[in-house]
């Protein structure tokens, strides 16, 4: 789905929730979705570290526990966000093999893809979406 669908899930459900599966370098210096205006906050969980050395292999476990103890349903709805839609995949097609029933992809991610600029974040994704983020 598209960053603008996810948000109005989000907004629309109480007990949907997000997961940043970026980096902590993105997050930094890239900047995360500002849930505040839906009185919520992402959850970010790295489906791999920086620098590469392939998918966390306790990525469906602890975050599964990260949503047990907030509480959640293993059928609420889970939209899962990275930089442009790869990983954020792989990562909800985990935490439905772990047994969440409503994990759905961003399929444009936070960023997007490159614009005909070189840069990222003009053509498609949250950012471009203009929906509400912050940097640190």
């Amino acid at each position: 789905m598209t960053a603008q669908e996810a948000f109005d899930g989000l907004a629309e459900q109480q007990e949907a929730t997000l997961i940043d599966v970026r980096t902590q370098a993105e997050w930094s210096f890239v900047g995360v979705p500002d849930l505040r205006p839906l009185g919520k906050e992402p959850i970010l969980a790295e489906w791999q570290s920086f620098p590469s050395t392939g998918p966390n292999p306790a990525f469906a476990e602890s975050v599964s526990d990260v949503l047990v103890k907030k509480g959640l349903d293993r059928n609420a709805p889970i939209y899962f966000l990275c930089r442009s839609g790869a990983r954020s995949q792989a990562a909800a097609i985990a935490l439905t093999q772990a047994g969440f029933t409503q994990c759905f992809n961003i399929s444009d991610g936070f960023e997007g893809p490159l614009g005909p600029d070189g840069h990222r974040g003009t053509q498609s994704g949250w950012k471009a979406a203009g929906l509400p983020w912050i940097q640190s």
